[in-house]
């Protein structure tokens, strides 16, 4: 294992020098909107860190963000199970991810359980019983501290987009389209459909949603509620689910039922669902891309430099995940994220291979040649 190891930082170390003579390419520098756990980074451990707790390196430059090479992960040598656990909308992707690392070659066990972004985070940052926490939405100031308090420093990978599917059943000859403040009513005040349009039958709303320990239900809540839980919490005739597939059937059961949930969850149902466009866009990739539709939102992984030190497979597979999830994610029904924030966790990844104290491994590797 420890040669592994040490191949593996050889080959980093190479790619990194041969980086100094090629020319950057300028590619446009992110917004300063970075999330809580890479703003921890940024301030909450020393320039040198101790060696056997490395964490990532901040990206500084457009030369660190540009082109960042991976090393070739082999999953035949890679040994050891790995622990993932979280968001039901991130875990078609995760999954997608597991199934490739088997059939190119690994053996260990990787266990992948849906249960929330909330839940996963509580795993991961309270009982430390997960290797990587699934997310759809960044970490929250109190889960940080959380992680921190068992010694834990969360490392954030963003991994693509999904646009939140609002849909209603396939009997649904009425809804195609709806703005903002009718889908908040829908969810809320409105006792019957015809509360919201008077043209739309005078038939009870049935309303599904993902549970509250959902990062779906969170960003629903935060793009239709202003983060306010009440009005959706008050409504009558609310069935909460955490398995996204109690909720397909739930809404294919009636034509005056509503649901909302990932992308994906509409993609492999769209026999049996409509789905709303949002203020007259639809969630398609261009639409997506071109930030018009509303309900889109950044998917990540978690996971720590200290549980990638002591186990390597989950280094391994992170690699593998980052390396090869563009080539998987429209399969799934996601979107890939924008290009300069996969650079961003690719940077990141090689960033841990050299700790903190290695922040400018590559500008340092420049003018030690």
């Amino acid at each position: 294992m420890r040669l592994r190891i040490t191949i593996l930082t050889l080959a980093l170390m190479s790619l990194l020098i041969a980086a100094c003579t090629s020319a950057p390419q300028a590619i446009e520098q992110p917004e300063a909107t970075a999330a809580p756990a890479e703003q921890a980074e940024a301030t909450a451990v020393p320039e040198e860190a101790p060696a056997e707790e490395p964490t990532a390196a901040p990206v500084e430059t457009e030369e660190e963000m540009t082109g960042t090479m991976l090393p070739e992960v082999n999953p035949l040598e890679v040994t050891g199970d790995i622990v993932s656990a979280g968001s039901s909308t991130v875990f078609p992707l995760s999954e997608a991810m597991a199934v490739r690392f088997r059939d190119e070659g690994y053996a260990g066990n990787i266990t992948i359980d849906s249960i929330g972004t909330g839940a996963g985070f509580e795993r991961f940052c309270v009982a430390g019983e997960s290797d990587i926490s699934n997310a759809s939405r960044p970490i929250k100031d109190s889960e940080i501290e959380s992680c921190r308090a068992i010694g834990r420093e969360p490392l954030e990978f963003r991994v693509g987009t999904d646009a939140l599917a609002v849909v209603v059943s396939s009997e649904n000859d009425f809804a195609t389209d709806i703005t903002m403040e009718e889908l908040a009513l829908l969810f809320s005040t409105a006792a019957n459909w015809s509360d919201v349009r008077p043209e739309w039958p005078n038939e009870p709303i049935l309303r599904f949603s993902p549970g509250t320990d959902s990062g779906t239900f969170d960003y629903f809540i935060e793009a239709v509620f202003d983060e306010d839980e009440e009005p959706i919490l008050s409504a009558e005739r609310l069935q909460l689910s955490e398995d996204d597939n109690v909720l397909v059937q739930g809404v294919e059961g009636s034509p005056y039922a509503i649901g909302y949930f990932g992308y994906a969850y509409y993609q492999e149902n769209a026999d049996r669902l409509h789905v709303l466009a949002i203020n007259g866009v639809e969630g398609s990739p261009e639409n997506v891309d071109a930030g018009t539709y509303v309900l889109a939102r950044p998917i990540f992984i978690y996971s720590t430099a200290q549980i990638m030190q002591e186990k390597p497979q989950v280094a391994a597979f992170i690699n593998f995940y980052l390396t090869y999830v563009n080539e998987e994610i429209f399969n799934v029904g996601y979107y890939p994220a924008p290009a300069d924030a996969l650079e961003v966790a690719k940077a990141k990844l090689v960033g841990w291979y050299f700790g903190r104290s290695d922040g400018n491994a590559r500008r340092r590797a420049c003018r030690r040649k």
